[in-house]
């Protein structure tokens, strides 16, 4: 990745006090959040509007006659609506409302590849993957009996292309890869290969949880199967996400999960399933979540996320400039094509020292393993201190830190 400056700084936003979490003191010090990529901060649009929906609106969806329901369903209908122009599905039955990302790549995994694969089959994963999608495909191969495949990485924290191609044999089923490493920041190249994918007759599931808030994605020009991303990633509520999977095979596949609302008709010697995307979508769902979800895509929209793109590649160069400068400082992951997220460690100290440290400074990371053991163990860590950007992140921000980390640095001299 190239870490040269931009001429100006024109293409830096200044929406922080969009988001009145951030304008506060932590420890004394002005608050700074850098721990984006764990849950963003959520704009006063979207805050506003799931107050509105709960004073005014509060009801179930779908079944209701009265007014309350109608608007209820009417916001919450709405907000699928505004998903499926946001990455550009082919249509509502494509756009699969769940509670996060681990839930969609779970629903994939037991509705999609359960019933198909056994001895013999392979799931393909990389190195890079967040345990979410990791674990749910292990499950799936332990109930079936099929391989899990992992495709490596090398000592930048990218995938190999020519070892993960010469991977998708024939007896591979599915390809799950994450759109960004959480951990890394690294961008794989996804249009690429699932192209690669396509060729081998191989389903793809992308893990967009770190893609979907940092650049725009359209799931019909990737040629995805699948792409699975989380509301609290992108500026909305927590317990919200999305799957995105083409009609055909979310049509052939098997509910998941049982109850109210995913249902046509139920008798005790059989049950009709509801039509899509309902038949995965039993019982009473996050209403006011999705309803802000559907604010926050309101809000990254009118924003424009090429602009956000900008920002956050801006402060990205500078962060891994100003870190890179720093003694005894070591970045782990330094991909060509990085997004958001930067993960280092600090000779010496621990990186729950490095982050209590910084706390006391009002300068918050995320520290540990980031829910990606392999990644760390690859590198020979136990954890590592995470500083994730977004659009409300600063010039300023990221000198807050680096001198946090200085302090840091003296503490423990």
């Amino acid at each position: 990745m190239s870490h040269a400056q931009p001429a100006s700084d024109s293409v830096l936003l200044d929406v922080r006090a969009d988001f009145p979490a951030l304008d506060q003191s932590v420890n004394g010090h002005p608050l700074v959040y850098l721990d984006s990529a764990a849950s963003a901060q959520q704009p006063s649009s979207v805050i506003d509007m799931v107050a509105e929906y709960q004073a005014h609106d509060h009801s179930n969806v779908h079944r209701g006659v009265h007014t309350l329901s109608h608007r209820a369903t009417e916001a919450y209908e709405g907000a699928r609506d505004k998903l499926v122009r946001f990455v550009n599905a082919s249509s509502r039955s494509e756009i699969v409302l769940t509670s996060g990302t681990t839930e969609s790549i779970n629903l994939v995994a037991q509705s999609f590849c359960r019933p198909k694969i056994g001895p013999g089959d392979k799931i393909l994963i990389t190195h890079l993957e967040h345990h979410a999608n990791i674990v749910p495909w292990q499950i799936v191969c332990e109930q079936t009996g099929a391989e899990l495949v992992v495709a490596p990485i090398d000592d930048r924290g990218q995938v190999k292309p020519d070892e993960l191609r010469a991977l998708m044999t024939d007896d591979v089923f599915l390809l799950g890869i994450g759109h960004v490493s959480n951990a890394l920041g690294t961008v794989n190249p996804v249009k690429e290969i699932v192209r690669w994918a396509k060729e081998c007759d191989i389903a793809v599931l992308i893990d967009g949880a770190q893609g979907v808030p940092h650049m725009n994605v359209d799931v019909q020009d990737i040629g995805c199967d699948f792409y699975a991303f989380s509301g609290h990633k992108m500026f909305g509520p927590t317990g919200t996400g999305v799957l995105y999977g083409r009609e055909e095979l979310l049509e052939a596949m098997p509910p998941w999960k049982g109850g109210g609302d995913m249902i046509l008709e139920v008798r005790f010697d059989g049950t009709v399933y509801n039509e899509l995307p309902y038949k995965f979508e039993a019982g009473t769902p996050n209403i006011a979540g999705v309803i802000g979800l559907g604010a926050a895509v309101d809000y990254l929209t009118n924003l424009d996320l090429d602009r956000v793109a900008a920002h956050e590649h801006y402060l990205l160069s500078y962060l891994m400039d100003k870190l890179g400068a720093v003694d005894g400082v070591r970045l782990i992951g330094t991909a060509e094509t990085k997004a958001s997220v930067q993960s280092f460690e600090i000779d010496g100290v621990h990186p729950h020292d490095v982050g209590t440290i910084l706390d006391h400074q009002g300068v918050a990371i995320r520290t540990g393993h980031h829910c990606a053991m392999p990644v760390m163990d690859f590198f020979g860590v136990p954890g590592t201190a995470r500083a994730s950007l977004a659009m409300y992140n600063s010039v300023e921000d990221v000198d807050r830190l680096v001198d946090a980390i200085d302090k840091a640095k003296q503490i423990f001299a």
